[in-house]
């Protein structure tokens, strides 16, 4: 045998090399890789080798390679930004990043008390600063995100009344409410509410019209998904438990420095989404949801997600924290669980809790202040232009707010295009899944955004609407 027939390894593809391929097959008892794959039927077989490049032969062409491809893109970080709808651009402290980034943290994935020290404190003070933050009994780890949270805090309700039907706003992200319907929909009816065009409220009229003896919850966001403060919080908790059912509220929390929880106005269950506490917006990733409810056996049994609590030590010597409710979670269930969240956002977790400790309630207040009064300067300015109208619902609203373009004459399509040759993501184009609302877009401030930012925006806009 020749040196041709063991060619080297592929330095990024494991058990590359023949000789290890033979050792392998031989401990499995086959004669080659065929036989591993004789049970697939061969019209379901590709019947040909991949059409791929060439491999790279260093790990260095990969690096130009993939660096060329990055280079492709252009981030928020290379542009000014406006987008929101569900993952905003939030400034994340260093001190966030360089937390999560330590190797026990970073590296170790779930194991126990005894194998990762330090993360089930991290996990507990998570769970005691959003409580606080919330003013609820208990709040679970992290879920994949908000749409996993409000899936399984709907559920929960439907659990606990024995109920079969749950009403949500029209207002709700797409999205969400087309991973609701994939998640959910075998086990509750999803029922859709209006909301009152001027103002992007719930429409209560609607919702008492379908208000049953069968219904579980009534849920609704604060802010919602386009920005509006519902400022009838408190007569959609008593619609519901009028009739016996929950209210499930999902909130934005870094809003809550300047506004209500949704426990003040009669919220049973609260899901939302950590990624505004100390969370990077990346590619697909950086969202985790949680789930908070009160402190009752019955009602922490329908939480599926993990629980971390803390306990004195046997000696007596400190404290330890650790599982509860163990038994109960969908990880001990498995097949058998009522309701599943996958794996948690762990590292999403560290963060928001050290995103907490350091802003304390002076610096969620201040940053809810600014996000605030940004918004409302960038709705002013942009409403001064010829064509533009901004906000343009009634309602009051919280880091985001629609803008109609229809007096333009320009679609939110044409508008972004000529904004993003500027430079600038203008905001989220909604005329597709609200039809109802024209040529509307969600634009999206925060505290990142300087004077000069929506100045910026506000000259560029006029530019190219004129």
């Amino acid at each position: 045998m020749t040196a041709a027939d063991h060619p080297p390894a592929h330095p990024y593809i494991p058990n590359s090399a023949l000789a290890t391929r033979a050792e392998m097959l031989a401990a499995v008892g086959a004669a080659d890789v065929e036989e591993l794959y004789r049970d697939i039927p061969s019209h379901l077989r590709l019947g040909r080798p991949l059409d791929l490049p060439a491999a790279l032969p260093s790990e260095l062409a990969l690096r130009r390679h993939v660096g060329g491809l990055l280079d492709k893109n252009l981030s928020c970080e290379d542009a000014l930004s406006f987008l929101g709808g569900g993952c905003w651009q939030h400034y994340v402290p260093a001190l966030c990043d360089e937390i999560v980034n330590r190797g026990e943290f970073l590296t170790a994935y779930g194991g126990l008390w005894y194998s990762d020290h330090g993360k089930n404190q991290a996990y507990f003070e998570f769970q005691s600063l959003l409580a606080e933050l919330l003013d609820m009994d208990a709040v679970g780890l992290t879920t994949y995100d908000w749409s996993a949270a409000t899936s399984t805090a709907l559920l929960m309700a439907s659990r606990l009344t024995d109920r079969g039907r749950v009403l949500v706003p029209r207002n709700l992200n797409p999205e969400k409410r087309a991973q609701l319907h994939n998640f959910a929909r075998s086990a509750v009816e999803i029922v859709e509410v209006a909301m009152e065009p001027g103002s992007g409220l719930l429409h209560l009229a609607d919702l008492e019209s379908k208000l049953t003896p069968n219904t579980a919850a009534i849920y609704f966001e604060n802010p919602s998904f386009l920005g509006v403060l519902e400022t009838q919080g408190a007569e959609i908790a008593d619609l519901a438990h009028e009739r016996g059912a929950l209210c499930v509220v999902g909130v934005d929390p870094i809003s809550l420095g300047v506004l209500a929880p949704p426990s003040h106005y009669g919220a049973d269950i609260v899901s939302g989404e950590v990624q505004p506490l100390g969370v990077h917006m990346q590619h697909g990733g950086g969202l985790g949801g949680f789930v908070a409810t009160r402190h009752d056996p019955k009602w922490l049994a329908e939480i599926p997600s993990l629980l971390t609590s803390i306990m004195r030590t046997e000696d007596g010597s400190g404290l330890g924290y650790g599982w509860a409710n163990w038994v109960e979670t969908s990880w001990v269930k498995r097949e058998e669980s009522r309701d599943f969240t996958g794996t948690t956002t762990g590292l999403w977790t560290i963060a928001a809790a050290v995103y907490l400790s350091l802003m304390g309630p002076k610096g969620m207040r201040e940053v809810g202040e600014t996000i605030a009064a940004k918004a409302a300067y960038a709705a002013r300015r942009l409403d001064e232009i010829e064509g533009v109208r901004a906000p343009a619902l009634a309602a009051p609203a919280f880091k985001e707010f629609l803008v109609d373009f229809g007096s333009t004459g320009k679609t939110v399509a044409e508008i972004n295009a000529a904004l993003l040759e500027r430079g600038i993501f203008g905001g989220k184009d909604l005329s597709v899944d609200f039809p109802e609302l024209g040529q509307s877009a969600l634009f999206c401030v925060t505290e990142v955004h300087t004077q000069d930012d929506l100045d910026t925006l506000a000259r560029t806009v006029a530019e190219v609407t004129a």
